[in-house]
């Protein structure tokens, strides 16, 4: 058996993150299934995995950062240097020494805060749904307490129990009218259990996991809904799941997960209604009564003062309402009957983003117990795109593509484009990544969709103006193989250039760039360097035509200069008379323009 920690260290929380997100994996259809509060929306399984998938993927960042920083011997937030990282003589290349050869200094890995905090915030940016959002502040309530010691490497067990106790605390005060029967209640379950356990950490996540496992069970018997349908809350499944990965952390070994006990009765009260407990096709058993028809998430870039007057306002639009984060960040759900209201509200109190409103459906939550869920006809093929802005996710999506959207350093994790797949509702998918590090993201997303069924093709396309190549010459009546050569062959034929400022002084292709730089990259690299941002842009633009060319993209960032288009535009009509020019805006996008020639 490997050796399992005994202690809560930067090297648990890793295997802990990346254990929750194996058990959300494997339970998430069986969590979907029993989702019928507080929206029978079926989607509760699908949040949990995405929101823990960006928590594992922050922490796996942070070890990476410190991994690679230890190649140049340099901390992360130290000095970097451009020079050899020894002065160990050389001959015909190799070292010649007499003893050990320094390579710099050693790096430490992560710290327990480092770690902690990286999965908070990771929960916090990628939280999903109202379950996601309530694990997220649970994580972000126990980094508070693991953190608080910048300088403790690990914890034991009566840490971790303090952190349990902490977390549970902190997601009950992020709900506006918090309800029993629900995830808070198996949280503050396991908090009450652990309290109780002396020992190490493998003691008291053991409790933590037996006394959310028994609350878990008793939920039916405290919310209506639940009882109705005969299955247990699916928050509250889903933290099972996520402790369950806790005890394997410390343990090496799964709890046995089994059957989730419900009382006899609750049973019965399916068998005698008929209702359909999977969230399948039947009947939908929830409220018998109207609710809000949209749900609202964003992240909010505001103050403590100015959240608290949003949390009064968005209470007297809707329900359901969980707001979490805090330092300036806040991550922010509610169901609503106006979404603009709702959307306002976050722009009086600071700086919303990453905004999205989904409409629930008539077979989704706050309908009637005696609506039957309509079964939708897949589409016989769709084509799902990453796309890096809102006027690139607008195109794309008038083009019939469903999107996901790529903020600026905020790639997608797989989850979402399986998410994606899963939306676009088709027999056959046409996957489009448009960014070379999405590479294996995609092929994993990819291959995941197989499993479920949908016949996927990964054209890998590097950029979105590849992308749109690719699009202009998709035709869904024709043969499947045959619409994935001419879409590959589109993108192929389309080299692909931006233009960007430098952060960092770095070395590039092109020689020495420094911080405030404009860059300008053909195909991945760095080709030209400049001061200016549209003579930077010309001389790439020349040089991707000095190979010929019969049609150019641009697709304009919002900081884009706001003549750059017009003058490239002339520019290419003065010089290459058979070459055509289309400009599209593609808004927040993080390159201030991108180019595409085909």
């Amino acid at each position: 058996m490997p050796q399992v920690p005994q202690t809560l260290d930067a090297s648990a929380v890793r295997a802990w993150s990346g254990l929750a997100l194996e058990a959300l994996g494997r339970a998430r259809e069986e969590i979907d299934a029993i989702n019928v509060y507080p929206v029978a929306d079926g989607d509760t399984g699908t949040n949990l995995y995405l929101t823990v998938e960006s928590a594992a993927a922050a922490v796996e960042a942070v070890f990476a950062a410190h991994a690679a920083m230890s190649v140049v011997g340099t901390a992360p937030g130290g000095p970097s240097s451009a020079g050899p990282v020894s002065d160990v003589p050389v001959s015909d290349g190799r070292p010649v020494s007499d003893g050990p050869v320094s390579h710099g200094p050693l790096i430490e890995p992560p710290t327990l805060a480092d770690a902690v905090r990286a999965m908070a915030h990771g929960a916090l940016i990628g939280a999903r749904g109202n379950s996601g959002t309530i694990l997220a502040q649970l994580l972000r309530g126990m980094a508070q307490v693991l953190a608080a010691d910048t300088g403790t490497e690990r914890t034991d067990g009566p840490g971790l129990r303090l952190a349990l106790r902490h977390a549970a605390d902190a997601a009950r005060q992020a709900v506006a009218h918090p309800v029993e029967g629900t995830v808070l209640t198996v949280a503050t379950a396991a908090a009450d259990a652990a309290s109780g356990a002396e020992g190490d950490c493998a003691v008291v996540a053991r409790a933590a996991y037996e006394g959310a496992r028994a609350a878990l069970a008793a939920t039916p018997g405290q919310l209506a809904v639940l009882e109705r349908a005969g299955v247990v809350d699916a928050g509250g499944r889903g933290l099972v799941a996520v402790l369950g990965a806790l005890v394997e952390t410390f343990t090496g070994a799964a709890p046995a997960v089994g059957a989730i006990p419900v009382l006899a009765s609750h049973a019965r009260v399916q068998a005698d209604t008929g209702e359909c407990a999977d969230g399948g096709p039947g009947t939908a058993p929830v409220e018998d009564e109207s609710g809000p028809a949209f749900e609202v998430i964003y992240l909010l870039e505001a103050d403590d003062t100015a959240v608290a007057r949003l949390r009064d306002r968005l209470d007297g639009l809707g329900d359901s309402l969980v707001v979490v984060g805090g330092d300036g960040l806040w991550n922010v759900h509610v169901h609503v009957d106006d979404a603009g209201a709702a959307v306002e509200a976050g722009v009086e109190a600071g700086r919303p983003y990453r905004i999205r409103i989904t409409h629930f459906g008539p077979a989704d939550a706050h309908t009637t117990g005696s609506t039957v869920r309509p079964v939708r006809e897949r589409a016989q093929r769709a084509v799902v795109a990453v796309v890096p802005g809102e006027g690139l996710a607008r195109l794309y999506a008038d083009a019939g593509a469903t999107t996901v959207l790529a903020r600026p350093g905020e790639p997608p994790a797989s989850g979402e484009l399986v998410d994606a797949v899963r939306r676009a509702h088709a027999l056959e998918v046409v996957l489009l990544p448009n960014d070379a590090e999405l590479r294996h993201t995609a092929a994993a997303a990819a291959e995941q969709a197989r499993t479920e069924g949908v016949r996927v093709a990964l054209i890998p396309t590097r950029s979105a103006v590849q992308g749109i190549a690719a699009l202009a010459v998709h035709e869904p009546e024709r043969r499947f193989d045959e619409d994935v050569v001419a879409m590959t062959s589109a993108a192929g034929a389309t080299r692909y250039a931006e233009v960007e400022v430098a952060e960092r002084q770095s070395w590039t292709m092109a020689g020495i760039c420094q911080a405030g730089d404009v860059l300008g990259l053909i195909d991945g690299d760095v080709a030209v360097i400049g001061s200016d941002v549209t003579a930077t842009a010309e001389s790439v633009l020349n040089r991707m035509l000095s190979a010929g060319g019969e049609m150019v993209t641009l697709v304009l960032g919002d900081e884009a200069p706001a003549t750059i288009a017009d003058h490239l535009e002339a520019r290419v009509r003065e010089s290459y008379l058979a070459v055509d020019t289309v400009v599209y805006r593609g808004g927040h996008q993080g390159a201030l323009l991108l180019i595409g020639v085909e």
